[in-house]
């Protein structure tokens, strides 16, 4: 297998492409199909966002889509399958509060139990993701200019406490795995609010910033900004349905179906 077999590649618009990993295939356990990184091309630089499960290059795919432009190359948070290939490239950005998990090599030895064709890949590196070349602190606010299109970061603590978006002056929210169909991981159910809270933060944002358009990081890649109500809806219901909650033992979690998502809640200790 090569990373051609590996990568989907889909040109959404004429500025930005989603490059697909098929996390089941990883591991079904985690109860996703899709991984999308996303990469916005301006007319002076591009920009990265999130570089995979590292199980094979993802740098000279990026190589081919860019051409001459320089790049970006920006984490949405640090779970292993967005931060994979960060040693691939110079230079990565997370927010401030995650900085610490990827600049020192990352353990999956979870992942011993994979299919057999994933372990073989991994093993050739003992389970162990090695750390970003040099890691660049994010904070809340941020600016980058591509030319014609400008990235703006916005904090958004829920999935992990350095979770980030993304939107641009093109009407275009990059959320990141704060929202998507499917399987969702939230935080502990005392945290619950919280997260719905920062939910309403992207509802608000996008009303004030006139976007239309949201991009997940896992399963569909291109949504209504609609979906983000369909969400807070679903996650509202969560109290009601928590007697009908399900353990799922690999996760650590409690998994709760609520029409379009499966939300996977972090057990109390």
């Amino acid at each position: 297998m090569d990373s051609k077999d590996w990568f989907e590649i889909s040109q959404i618009k004429t500025n930005l492409i989603v490059i697909r990993e098929k996390l089941n295939h990883i591991d079904p356990r985690y109860h996703t199909e899709y991984s999308n990184i996303y990469l916005i091309n301006g007319v002076k630089k591009s920009l990265l966002i999130d570089t995979g499960s590292g199980i094979l290059p993802l740098r000279p795919i990026i190589e081919e889509l860019i051409g001459k432009r320089s790049l970006i190359v920006v984490n949405t948070h640090a779970h292993f399958d967005h931060v994979g290939s960060n040693h691939e490239f110079d230079e990565v950005y997370i927010h401030e509060s995650e900085v610490n998990k990827i600049n020192r090599s990352m353990d999956i030895s979870f992942l011993k139990d994979s299919p057999k064709n994933i372990v073989s890949l991994y093993e050739d590196n003992s389970f162990i993701l090695k750390p970003a070349k040099k890691v660049n602190v994010l904070r809340d606010g941020d600016i980058f200019d591509l030319g014609d299109i400008q990235v703006n970061i916005l904090h958004c603590p829920g999935h992990s406490e350095g979770s980030i978006s993304l939107y641009t002056n093109r009407g275009e929210l990059f959320t990141g795995d704060n929202a998507h169909y499917g399987a969702m991981y939230l935080p502990k159910i005392k945290k619950l609010s919280h997260f719905i809270r920062m939910v309403y933060t992207l509802v608000n944002l996008c009303k004030k910033e006139n976007i239309s358009q949201i991009f997940p990081s896992h399963e569909d890649n291109d949504l209504h900004k609609e979906f983000l109500v369909e969400l807070i809806n679903s996650l509202n219901k969560i109290d009601s349905n928590w007697n009908a909650k399900k353990f799922d033992r690999f996760n650590n979690c409690w998994k709760v179906d609520i029409e379009n998502f499966m939300f996977m809640i972090k057990k109390e200790q």
